[in-house]
């Protein structure tokens, strides 16, 4: 490495190209393997990311970008953040137990990070914390990439994001006895010869207070004064620094790195504090998978020369949130394929970049920016239908005359349900896998799911829920399902990315525009139906959900696509309420995710995004229930909007954060069915009666039991039988005690 940073990335993949992590993590968990046989998955996967990035011809390579759960968690465990209950002989063990909880313990809260579809472990800081360095992670995987002959660049969350990040009484208050603990860590990696640290601030994409940016200044100018320090590079990524900027260039940090995709260059000019640094230029897109337009990205990084000492190319972002290999996918057709970069393609255009902008464009860079680019699906009739809507068409009935219209489906207060998925089982993936290979014809698939559908049905008969679902055997991801069965979307083989801990997902590129040739789940919402006399939902996912949990076509604007998405669930819907089908769901657990960072342009995305999900269930006759489902958000910030989807029912998340959105659903006024959730599916452990009993009793004081539902936080899907069925039945039994000890 030279004194110089040269191009970069801000991150990579971690989970392994064909998810080795989440087999490794998951066989330890369940006792099938030991903790060496971890370490050394672990071990091998950072090796062959590190000889991968090198191998590449990158000139700085990151390093601590691995992690067995979660970054964030990572950093607590750092700098002694945390909680002494989780503290384990190991500190994978102490971090697993932070992250899934054991036994009676629930785990720390999980929450989305920042606009994205990964989830980060909300750090708990209390008049307990006290910081010190007691992990070094930082060094030990720097030694471990040296030995392999990889000089790397450590990286690690910054120490004003992390507290703003965390719950408690002002965590930023501790700001000055954290920063000494990171001194300490700098000081640590320079005497270990480490010439560039990585710390990343991406809080500073968000509006932000003048205590919070003097509480930024205050961290850099402790930190770059010291004097035994590695070089610094400060980065800022999912939108613009705003002020951040200048505060961070007014201090002695070595480099900056700002995110050119989600931001732009306005405004760089103006802070001449610039010129004495090296800039970063974010202008290969970290976060989704459209190729690099590479004539037009080495224009606008030649055009930052003037304003800053030197200028290098790296990623807008970390590339955690995109998948590792374009090369590894057969079944692309060229048309889609030739307009994407996967990881290991994205650091290709960041090498060939920061060449062309150190030495000139090469021919292989010519060829690479000449390379054709195809055309989107273009589908004139979709386009028409949108233009010739009529005025009424995302407009229901009012709320009382639906509750008048649907007083027939015979539901008690305190309503029992489920938020969709159950847990697929090894017979159900066997039976996906078989399809896939052959094995299996669809007929014989459709039986063993109709099979699996009728035992979900039995065993909640049994367990006594009031609204039924078909458990959705059929989906692998309840997105990626939808995207199956939809024009102008493509799916992948291994596009695998991870959302937190184990849990990996492989997001549809919805690459044309998107229309449905048929229904998608009106066969098997029709049996499910046929095996019981009790209401049973539809299960569909919301057209925000679809766009946030996808990479989107990036040539026309997030509310056109959204609205083709949500003109074919409308169809979904009509063809669900002729099939006889009277509750449907349709989930929106990323409304809150997309929300834009700055609060100047939420307004019109909560616009379009609520304009979506109206078109979407607008046509719903009166007497048809409509549910929604959101999870894992901050709702204070989107309580208008959640109003304004004009659901029937809406279940949200609400038991790590012990009934917390209660508040804010008090404060707003919301008036219509509500379901807090009371039990936590992102943890292994099974709740009690008594423990859901108080969560009840709790969210009745908040919400009249004619509007309240019981349900789990999220679907069940990832979870075992042996811990789902108990914890439904604890559920059901505390809402008829709480139904038989209350009037409200």
């Amino acid at each position: 490495m030279t004194s110089g940073i040269g191009s970069t990335v801000l991150g990579y993949p971690r989970i392994g190209p064909r998810r080795e992590l989440k087999r490794a993590v998951e066989s330890y968990w369940a006792g099938r393997t030991d903790r060496d046989a971890l370490l050394a998955t672990a071990a091998r996967l950072r090796a062959d990311t590190w000889r991968d990035l090198r191998e590449a011809g990158l000139d700085s390579v990151p390093s601590n970008t691995f992690s067995f759960y979660d970054q964030v968690l990572d950093t607590a465990a750092l700098v002694g953040a945390i909680p002494a209950r989780y503290r384990q002989d190991h500190e994978v063990d102490t971090l697993f137990a932070a992250a899934r909880g054991t036994g009676s313990l629930a785990p720390l809260e999980l929450t989305k990070w920042f606009d994205t579809n990964y989830h980060y472990l909300v750090p708990e800081i209390d008049e307990t914390t006290t910081f010190a360095l007691t992990g070094d992670k930082p060094l030990a995987e720097h030694r471990e990439a040296r030995a392999q002959g990889v000089p790397t660049r450590p990286v690690v969350l910054g120490p004003v994001t992390f507290l703003l990040l965390a719950k408690g009484v002002d965590p930023l208050s501790r700001l000055d006895e954290l920063v000494e603990v990171y001194a300490d860590l700098l000081r640590g990696l320079a005497d270990e010869g480490v010439e560039w640290v990585q710390l990343d601030e991406p809080a500073f994409a968000a509006d932000r207070s003048e205590r919070e940016l003097v509480a930024l200044e205050r961290a850099y100018t402790r930190l770059a004064a010291q004097s035994a320090r590695p070089q610094l590079l400060v980065t800022g990524y999912y939108g613009d620094l705003g002020r951040a900027l200048g505060v961070l260039a007014g201090t002695a940090v070595d480099a900056l790195a700002v995110d050119l995709v989600a931001g732009s260059e306005e405004g760089l000019a103006e802070v001449t504090a610039l010129r004495g640094k090296i800039l970063v230029a974010g202008l290969v897109d970290g976060r989704n998978v459209w190729r690099t337009d590479l004539r037009a990205a080495l224009a606008r990084a030649e055009a930052l020369r003037p304003l800053a000492r030197e200028v290098v190319v790296s990623t807008s972002s970390t590339l955690l949130h995109v998948p590792y290999d374009l090369d590894q996918e057969q079944g692309l057709g060229e048309e889609v394929r030739d307009r994407l970069a996967f990881a290991r393609q994205k650091v290709h255009e960041v090498v060939l970049l920061g060449r062309a902008l150190a030495e000139g464009p090469t021919e292989e860079w010519e060829a690479e920016a000449d390379r054709p680019r195809p055309a989107p699906r273009h589908d004139g009739a979709v386009r028409s239908r949108l233009t010739g809507l009529q005025p009424d068409a995302r407009t229901r009935a009012p709320y009382a005359d639906r509750v008048a219209a649907q007083s027939d489906l015979g539901l008690p207060r305190l309503a029992t349900t489920t938020i969709g998925s159950f847990p697929q089982t090894t017979e159900i993936r066997t039976a996906r896998a078989a399809l896939r290979s052959g094995e299996l014809d669809l007929d014989g698939y459709a039986e063993r799911m109709r099979t699996e559908i009728g035992r979900v049905i039995a065993l909640q008969e049994d367990i006594g829920l009031d609204v039924l679902v078909h458990g959705e055997p059929e989906r692998n991801d309840m997105v990626q399902y939808f995207a199956e069965h939809l024009d102008g979307v493509a799916g992948t083989e291994l596009g695998w990315v991870q959302s937190y801990g184990s849990r990996c997902v492989r997001p549809p590129i919805l690459h044309g525009d998107v229309t449905r040739p048929e229904p998608i789940t009106v066969p098997w919402t029709t049996h499910a139906r046929s095996l019981t006399t009790r209401q049973v939902k539809g299960m569909l996912t919301g057209p925000v959900t679809i766009l946030a949990w996808s990479f989107v076509r990036d040539d026309q604007p997030l509310r056109a696509t959204a609205d083709q998405v949500a003109l074919a669930l409308r169809d979904e819907i009509a063809d669900l309420e002729a099939a006889g089908t009277r509750v449907i769901q349709v989930d929106e657990p990323a409304l809150r995710e997309l929300l834009p960072l700055r609060e100047a342009d939420r307004e019109d995305y909560l616009d379009w995004s609520v304009s979506a999900f109206r078109l979407a269930t607008g046509g719903a006759a009166a007497g048809t229930q409509v549910h929604t489902h959101l999870c894992y958000s901050e709702f204070g910030e989107v309580i208008e909007a959640i109003d304004a989807l004009d659901a029937d029912v809406t279940t949200i998340e609400a038991a790590r954060s012990k009934m917390e959105v209660l508040a804010d659903l008090s404060a707003a006024g919301f008036a219509r069915g509500v379901g807090p959730g009371v039990y936590d599916i992102h943890s292994p452990r099974v709740p009690g009666e008594e423990e859901l009993v108080a969560l009840i009793a709790e969210a009745s004081r908040a919400v009249p039991g004619d509007r309240l539902w019981v349900n789990p936080d999220c679907g069940l899907k990832t979870r075992a039988y042996a811990e789902v069925e108990p914890a439904l039945r604890a559920l059901v039994a505390a809402a008829k005690r709480v139904r038989e000890t209350t009037t409200n």
